[in-house]
């Protein structure tokens, strides 16, 4: 398993709120939802680090 960093993330309140529905709606919680969408921007974008 891969080690995790934690860190502070500022998000206006209205991202939030979106981002947290999103997750209820995924059965995800936030923090899982945030991490699903960076790494598939990252799928997307070509962008994942090889392994």
């Amino acid at each position: 398993m891969s080690k995790k960093k934690a860190f502070a993330l500022r998000v206006n309140e209205d991202t939030m709120k979106a981002i947290e529905k999103w997750a209820a709606d995924e059965f995800r919680s936030t923090n899982g939802q945030i991490e699903w969408m960076l790494y598939e921007m990252l799928k997307k974008s070509k962008r994942l680090p090889k392994k």
